[in-house]
């Protein structure tokens, strides 16, 4: 039976980025605001996922972390894609001092042998904070990502990736660990 998966880093709550989330959900009643408990970082997106890969799946997570110590990130800026004119996807940033992509690459390249498409834009470290679904609301968000453009929001120490299931449903996403690999 296939579930919908993916490989994240999961992070912490940190307090700023509450005070950040709810800023922009008043600012906006066309933005679909993330669930703050749900906050991590998508290394890569699987999709529909037999259960019967999972165990070659947490192999090549531990050959894509192979060598790699426990390291810091930290959480700063904010931003939208593709831009802050055309908002779709609002993130704040991540600064992992270039250990995540080599991470990311290595998924891609090694799970695109299963059949899972590989990704075509470069890895850019971000947690997703808020997708659009409208255009109200536009110039204050766009006035509110500017004024957090440079905060940090917090630190952590990273010690693993996890492989996670995702259910939808109209109260909004489940998440629940499948895998996990340490650092």
């Amino acid at each position: 039976m296939p579930f919908r998966a993916f490989i994240s880093v999961d992070l912490d709550r940190f307090s700023p980025l509450k005070h950040l989330v709810d800023e922009i959900r008043a600012a906006s009643p066309a933005l679909k605001v993330v669930d703050i408990e749900l906050i991590h970082l998508t290394l890569k997106y699987l999709g529909d996922t037999q259960e019967s890969l999972v165990p070659s799946i947490v192999s090549i997570m531990k050959d894509s972390v192979q060598g790699v110590e426990p390291f810091k990130i930290r959480l700063v800026g904010t931003g939208a894609f593709p831009n802050l004119d055309y908002m779709r996807v609002l993130w704040v940033g991540l600064e992992d001092n270039g250990i995540l992509a080599p991470i990311a690459q290595k998924l891609d390249v090694s799970l695109s042998k299963f059949g899972f498409e590989k990704e075509e834009r470069a890895f850019s470290p971000h947690v997703t904070i808020g997708r659009m679904k409208g255009p109200q609301g536009k110039d204050r968000l766009k006035a509110v990502l500017n004024e957090h453009k440079t905060e940090v929001f917090g630190e952590q120490q990273i010690t693993g990736i996890r492989l996670k299931k995702s259910i939808l449903s109209p109260e909004g996403p489940s998440y629940s660990t499948v895998g996990e690999v340490r650092l």
